[in-house]
């Protein structure tokens, strides 16, 4: 059996460590030497716990150029560092801290060799990534395509690099409306890679790769940083992806003194390549690995507790633990039924006036949800009823750039003299930048009838972009039909039908968040039976907000949040929004077999609020073209009745 061994200092400690932790923290914080696999459930003081293995191997003669720690942020490590600093009483500067990435970028600076790169190479910002690829597909591609544009590309190749996957089977698997164009992207993507090389660059990802490869390829130089880094701690290991884990398990090989840190019930980010297998088969990779767990909870009531552990209890992919609760109890979660969307939102709103009423500062309440767009009904109430928030999740709902561009449609048709509504969506066709909507606004403005002179404005398309602009014809010239002036509904749905939902696949990673957002719209869009009446109370609710400026009120804010956003925040009151299948979990994720994923997202949810938790679900939704019930999600059916507090909102 492999030995490991830790130094000794010559004086006592000047920590006490068992005054300053709970036991559980103690044992991880003491851990001699070797692997070892923290799982620091929510609320039960992860950081501290890192803080203090740092200050302990400081203090126990190690010397701060021997210790790595690799964090989620640069911030994260500095702040670790100082307070470590702050417990021994002296400087430990010469720690290697930061991102996977800064670590990366000082060590391939004295390897760039080796790595195949000449001496100061630039790096890349996705910005920079994204413009490169848009002139790799302008050189391999002259003409107009259905291809996604840069952003798009550098995410696809982003994904698979840090997947470890061939780009192909990220095109088909997460990409799907590209799977036709799978080659022609693998094509443009190693014209990307090539050019790099000649430019001597990298982008974010080639950082990671490229330690990768010159561990795996130069055994000395492994060896040598394996000897310099002779204790790793990783934090938030559980949202590790493959690339991370494999140069993590490269430069510990040898001593194998690595502590990695975090909760496979928090393992929410998939979407972005983390690989919740990292965390769970971390003690078969490491079969000598002493596993801790810390369960005690600092943050909620036990009746909090109670529920989130009952959430997560359903998963089977887990390390078993409970959570313990240090505060006094209270009250038990509440379990809120509502009409609509639109009757939540109004539910919310009193909720949190009647508690600010009553003592509770706004910045003390988070409403929380699944995805952005069910955020817009809350904000549109807020904003009626002067509560100040904030968005944690995204731009407000009517400031995003894809529902300007469905409204700039639907602005044109009730006003074709709008210059600044025209320019916008001219130039959503491929091929038409400024120059030439500027020369189709020119013909516009002067007609009496802007719609119908906007045929005549084909001759002024530069050849590449007349097909696009045959289809924006077509489009402007249904939405004028007398069914859609009196339907907004109807004309939100059919603009992102007929054209724009192309636009947005190839534009945006994250096209279907913003399809969403759009669906939303047309089910708000539902209480108008006129095109004008909307547009002009859309307008009017953003001159209010303008009005109300920025100021921040006495109290703070209410947060408003996605629960991805929300991870590593805490509230004293939570109310989650939209608990229903299809929307939490999502239906996408009910389509992939990622629930339990999604499972661990309502865990998460629920563990950030400290003393009041209200679940909240519409049973009831319109679509522009129908009336159908919603289902309570699955995960409030899998909860025992005694988890919560059935309210009516007559109990209100």
């Amino acid at each position: 059996m492999k030995k490991y061994f830790i130094h000794r200092p010559a004086a006592s400690f000047r920590v006490d460590y068992e005054k300053d932790l709970n036991p559980e923290q103690h044992a991880a914080v003491l851990h001699n030497a070797g692997p070892a696999l923290v799982l620091a459930g929510a609320g039960a003081g992860k950081t501290r716990v890192v803080t203090y293995r740092v200050a302990r191997l400081a203090e126990s003669g190690v010397m701060p150029e021997n210790i790595l720690l690799l964090t989620f942020t640069n911030k994260a490590a500095r702040e670790m560092m100082r307070r470590a600093e702050q417990l021994i009483g002296r400087n430990i500067a010469g720690l290697h801290g930061g991102t996977f990435h800064h670590i990366a970028n000082l060590l391939l600076r004295q390897h760039y060799r080796l790595a195949g790169y000449k001496q100061g190479f630039s790096i890349l910002d996705r910005e920079d990534s994204r413009e490169l690829f848009d002139a790799c597909i302008a050189e391999v591609y002259k003409k107009d395509s259905v291809l996604p544009r840069g952003a798009v590309l550098a995410e696809i190749n982003s994904l698979a690099k840090n997947t470890e996957e061939e780009l192909g089977s990220v095109v088909t698997l997460r990409f799907p409306h590209f799977a036709e164009a799978a080659d022609a992207i693998c094509r443009i993507a190693s014209l990307y890679e090539k050019k790099k090389i000649d430019l001597n660059l990298m982008d974010f990802d080639d950082l990671l790769v490229q330690w990768k490869k010159v561990f795996e390829e130069n055994e000395n130089i492994r060896e040598y940083y394996s000897l310099k880094f002779k204790y790793i701690l990783v934090d938030e290991y559980q949202d590790t992806n493959r690339l991370q884990a494999d140069i993590i398990d490269l430069t510990a090989r040898g001593h194998g003194n690595l502590m990695a840190v975090g909760d496979d019930a928090q393992s929410i980010y998939s979407f972005r390549g983390a690989d919740f297998e990292n965390i769970l088969r971390f003690p078969q990779r490491y079969p000598e690995a002493a596993v801790y767990k810390l369960t005690t909870n600092y943050r909620s009531t036990p009746e909090i507790l109670t529920l989130a552990n009952r959430i997560i209890s359903h998963n089977k992919n887990q390390f078993s633990k409970e959570l313990h609760a240090v505060r006094q109890p209270g009250d038990r979660p509440g379990l809120v039924p509502l009409r609509d969307v639109f009757e939540e939102a109004e539910y919310v709103a009193s909720m949190v006036m009647d508690m600010n009423s009553d003592g509770t500062a706004f910045d003390e309440i988070s409403i929380l949800y699944r995805s952005h767009y069910q955020s817009m009904q809350t904000q549109m109430e807020f904003q009626r009823r002067g509560i100040p928030f904030e968005i944690r999740s995204g731009l407000k709902f009517f400031e995003q750039a894809h529902i300007k561009d469905i409204l700039s449609f639907l602005r044109i048709i009730v006003n074709p003299y709008d210059e600044i509504s025209w320019k916008r969506i001219l130039k959503l066709t491929r091929g038409i930048g400024n120059i030439t909507a500027s020369r189709i606004w020119d013909l516009l403005r002067v007609s009496n009838t802007p719609l119908d002179a906007l045929a005549g404005a084909s001759s002024l398309v530069p050849r590449k972009a007349v097909e696009g602009f045959n289809r924006f014809l077509e489009l402007i010239g249904s939405l004028r039909d007398e069914r859609y002036l009196s339907s907004p509904s109807a004309a939100i749905d059919y603009a992102l039908r007929h054209g724009y939902e192309d636009h947005l696949y190839t534009t945006y990673p994250n096209a279907e968040m913003r399809i969403e957002d759009i669906e939303q719209m047309t089910r708000f869009a539902l209480r108008y039976d006129s095109l004008e009446t909307f547009l002009s109370d859309l307008a009017l609710q953003g001159v209010a907000e303008a009005e109300s400026g920025d100021a921040e009120a006495p109290e703070g804010k209410v947060v408003l949040s996605t629960v991805h956003q929300a991870k590593g925040l805490e509230w004293g009151t939570v109310f989650i929004i939209g608990m229903n299948d299809g929307r939490f979990p999502s239906a996408k994720s009910l389509r992939t077999d990622d629930e339990e994923e999604e499972r661990r997202l309502f865990y998460v949810a629920a563990t950030r609020a400290k003393e009041a938790l209200f679940l909240c679900y519409p049973v009831s939704a319109e679509d522009w073209n129908n009336l159908g019930l919603l289902r309570p999600s699955r995960f409030i059916k899998e909860l025992q009745p005694d988890s919560f507090e059935e309210i009516t909102v007559e109990d209100v």
